[in-house]
C-alpha cells in the first residue's frame, strides 16, 4: 500500500515532479538506445560491406551489410514479446532498466567484433547475433519508454505531447549516432575503417551507465499502479492482446509504412546511395543527417503538441499525406548530386516523417487498454519492422539497381503512404478521454 500511496496519489506539486523525471528518464533512455540502434545503421552502409564482405561486388556488399542490418528489425518484435510480458506483468520502470542493460551490452561488444580478413564469414555471423540482440533490445523499449510518460500524465489534453517526448529521443539518438561518427572519422581519416568506427560503438556502455542511474530513480507509473491495488493484472497479456485486440496491433504496424520506411531511407540508405553511388562525400552526407535531426527536435514535439488540439488521427493523416509526395522531391533533390540541393533535402526529409510520429506513440499506445497496453503497443509498434523499417534500404538499393533512379524508391515510398492513410483512418482516437480506466477489450 506505500507505493499505491506514493504512485497513485500524490499531491499535486509531488505529481508534477514525477511526470518531469519520467519523460526526462524516458527521453534520455531512448536517446541511448536509438544512438545505439542508429550507429549500427551508419557503419552498414559505410563499413560493414567492406569490412565483413570484402570479396563481394560493391552492390552485394551494401546488400549484404544492409541483411545483417534487418535482423535488429526483425528481432524487435521478439522483444516487443518478450518485454510487453514483463512490462504488464511486473511494471513499465523494471522491464525498461532491462532493455536498456541489454541493448547497451551488445552494442559495446560489436566494438570487439574482428573483421573478415581476421576470422572470416563469423565475423559477420557474430555481427548478427549481436544486432538480433539490439533488436530485442529496442523492441521493448518503445512501449515501456511511452508508457513511463504518458501514464504520469494528469491532464488528458496534454498526453500527446507528453508522449511524443520520447519519440524525441529518436532525432537525439540519430544525432548523436551521426555524430560520433562524424567526429571518429575525422580524427581517425585513413585508419577508419580499421579502428575508427569502433570507438562510437565502445562509448555506449558509458551512455548505458548514465541512463541506468537516472532510471533507477524514478516511481512505477500511475495507471500500472492502479491495476496492482486493483488486481487486474493480465497472466498472459500478448495471448490476451492478440486473442482481443488484432485489429488494433495490425492498423498499428500498418500505420507506420509510411513514417518507418521512409525514415530508413533518408537516414540510412542515403549514406549508401549519396556516397557510394553519387561519390559525395561521406561527412558532408553525416553534417547533413545530423541537421536534419535538429530539425527533428522542433518538428516531433510540436506535432506531439498539435496532435492535442486538432485530434491525434487527424494530424497523422497529414504527415502520411505529405510524405507520399515528398519522396518524389527528395530524389528530384538528391539525384542532382549538387552539394546545396542535396542538403536541403536531406534536412527537409524528417518534417513529413515527424509530423507522424509525434503524435503516434499516443496514438498507438491509447488505442489498448491499460493491462494489455505494454504488449499491445509493443507489438503493433514493433511489427512494422519487419514490413517497413528493416526491408526498406534493402528494397531500395534493389529499386535503384533495378531502375536506376531515385523515383522509383519514390514510388515505393508513396505505395506506403497509400497503405498506411487507410490504416490510420480506422485506428480508434482517444484524443482527450481518459485512458486510466480498462476498455471493452
Amino acid at each position: 500500500m506505500a507505493m499505491a500511496t506514493t504512485a497513485g496519489a500524490l499531491p499535486e506539486a509531488e505529481h508534477s515532479a514525477q511526470l518531469r523525471k519520467a519523460v526526462i528518464a524516458s527521453t534520455i533512455g531512448t536517446t541511448i538506445e536509438w544512438y545505439d540502434f542508429f550507429l549500427y545503421g551508419t557503419a552498414a552502409g559505410l563499413v560493414f560491406g567492406k569490412l565483413y564482405f570484402p570479396n563481394q561486388d560493391p552492390l552485394s556488399a551494401t546488400l549484404l551489410a544492409f541483411g545483417t542490418y534487418f535482423i535488429g528489425f526483425a528481432a524487435r518484435p521478439v522483444g516487443a514479446a518478450i518485454f510487453g510480458h514483463y512490462g504488464d506483468r511486473i511494471g513499465r520502470k523494471a522491464t525498461l532498466i532491462a532493455t536498456l542493460l541489454l541493448m547497451g551490452l551488445a552494442t559495446f561488444v560489436i566494438c570487439l567484433v574482428p573483421g573478415y580478413a581476421t576470422i572470416g564469414i563469423w565475423g559477420a555471423v557474430i555481427l548478427t547475433v549481436l544486432r538480433a540482440l539490439q533488436g530485442i533490445g529496442v523492441g521493448g523499449e518503445w512501449g515501456g519508454s511511452v508508457l513511463l510518460a504518458m501514464e504520469w500524465a494528469r491532464s488528458h489534453g496534454q498526453r500527446g505531447l507528453v508522449a511524443s517526448w520520447p519519440q524525441f529521443g529518436v532525432p537525439c539518438g540519430l544525432f548523436l549516432a551521426n555524430l560520433a561518427v562524424l567526429a571518429f572519422s575525422a580524427w581517425s581519416g585513413d585508419q577508419f575503417l580499421v579502428w575508427g568506427w569502433r570507438i562510437p560503438f565502445a562509448l555506449s556502455i558509458i551512455l548505458v551507465g548514465v541512463g541506468l542511474w537516472i532510471r533507477l530513480g524514478i516511481l512505477e507509473t500511475p495507471v500500472f499502479q492502479k491495476l496492482l491495488d486493483e488486481d487486474k493484472v493480465e497472466k498472459a497479456p500478448i495471448i490476451e492482446v492478440i486473442k482481443k485486440q488484432p485489429r488494433e496491433i495490425i492498423l498499428s504496424a500498418l500505420a507506420r509504412l509510411s513514417e518507418q520506411s521512409p525514415f530508413y531511407i533518408f537516414t540510412a540508405f542515403i549514406f549508401a546511395y549519396a556516397v557510394g553511388t553519387l561519390k559525395m562525400d561521406r561527412n558532408f552526407i553525416l553534417t547533413a543527417v545530423m541537421a536534419a535531426a535538429v530539425v527533428s527536435f522542433i518538428t516531433i514535439p510540436l506535432s506531439g503538441h498539435i496532435s492535442d488540439r486538432i485530434g491525434r488521427r487527424r494530424m497523422y493523416l497529414i504527415g502520411v499525406v505529405s510524405v507520399g509526395l515528398f519522396g518524389f522531391l527528395y530524389f528530384g533533390m538528391v539525384d542532382t548530386a549538387i552539394p546545396s540541393a542535396v542538403f536541403v533535402a536531406i534536412v527537409l526529409s524528417l518534417i513529413p516523417h515527424d509530423i507522424q510520429y509525434g503524435p503516434q506513440a499516443a496514438l498507438i499506445a491509447e488505442s489498448f487498454t491499460p493491462r494489455l497496453r505494454y504488449s499491445g503497443a509493443s507489438l503493433g509498434y514493433q511489427l512494422a519492422s519487419i514490413i517497413a523499417g528493416g526491408p526498406a534500404p534493402i528494397i531500395a538499393t534493389w529499386l535503384f539497381a533495378t531502375y536506376h533512379s531515385g523515383y522509383a524508391i519514390a514510388i515505393y515510398i508513396a505505395a506506403c503512404a497509400v497503405i498506411s492513410a487507410v490504416a490510420a483512418a480506422f485506428m480508434p482516437d482517444y484524443t482527450g478521454k481518459d485512458i486510466s480506466a480498462e476498455y471493452d477489450a
